[in-house]
């Protein structure tokens, strides 16, 4: 098969469907991964006939990525040429209300997921160097601790390390690394509620913090370009980029923002 292959996690639904809408329009072939097979089944519905496969996975399971990789790269030809380590939930409310089973879903989806997805994909990606590449979603919550949300934020600081580590681990055999660190994107997990102690989805907290949704055929120019090009991070929406200049120029004025703003994600 001469067409580029790509990995997508939480290919069921938002960023992961954008992305894989993106590039299947392309004409590159597409592993969907998710634990929702309706969701991959609505996808792979949107994308050209012949143009993806479907895996159900679950990130937390280290064998199972085992078993998804193998079976995608069978359907793509022989190789992996992208992955894309997008699954993730949101957490949010105040730390001393998580609930210890929360916090231990976000911290293995969000942060364990990514590890073993890398750690898994790693062989595919090194046959395939040079240009490979692996593509982590981190978040604007990486570049500055979101208050209501330090799970949430921890996860994504520790993506955004991982992203760093493994681009200096990886480059020697050819393998580009990068991460996506959006903002607030229109997708279906805005809908969610922050954490199970509230009945008030994320949507509504956002708007009444006056933040921006940025939509996610943003996030899925962003990741081709990523892939595509040379930048570590990539930086998707008006927050994730005034947050950036804060945080290196202001940080001061920022952290003093920071304080007395509201909090999209829960008090």
């Amino acid at each position: 098969m001469a067409r580029k292959a790509i990995f997508i996690t939480g290919g069921g639904s938002g960023i992961g469907r954008a992305v894989a809408q993106k590039f299947a329009g392309q004409g590159w072939f597409v592993g969907l991964a998710d634990i929702s097979e309706s969701g991959m089944r609505e996808t792979a519905a949107l994308l050209p006939a012949g143009s993806c496969s479907q895996h159900k996975l679950d990130v937390r399971d280290r064998a199972g990525w085992d078993t998804a990789l193998a079976d995608f790269a069978k359907a793509a030809g022989g190789q992996i040429n992208v992955m894309f380590n997008n699954a993730g939930i949101p957490l949010g409310g105040a730390l001393t209300e998580n609930k210890p089973e929360e916090i231990e879903r976000c911290l293995d989806i969000n942060l364990k997921g990514v590890l073993f997805g890398a750690q898994a994909v790693h062989p595919y990606l090194k046959a395939s160097a040079p240009g490979s590449c692996l593509l982590n979603t981190a978040s604007a919550a990486g570049i500055y601790g979101t208050p209501g949300a330090s799970v949430y934020s921890a996860t994504k600081f520790g993506v955004r390390a991982i992203t760093e580590s493994l681009d200096g681990e990886w480059a020697e055999e050819g393998i580009k690394v990068a991460s996506l660190m959006p903002g607030f994107i229109d997708t279906p997990l805005l809908d969610h509620t922050a954490n199970q102690g509230t009945n008030e989805h994320i949507r509504g907290r956002v708007q009444e913090a006056g933040l921006e949704i940025t939509p996610v055929t943003e996030v899925a120019e962003a990741a081709w370009a990523a892939v595509h090009g040379d930048k570590l991070h990539n930086r998707v929406g008006k927050t994730a980029h005034r947050l950036a200049f804060a945080s290196r120029w202001i940080p001061g004025r920022l952290r003093k923002q920071v304080r007395n703003t509201s909090r999209p994600l829960g008090q």
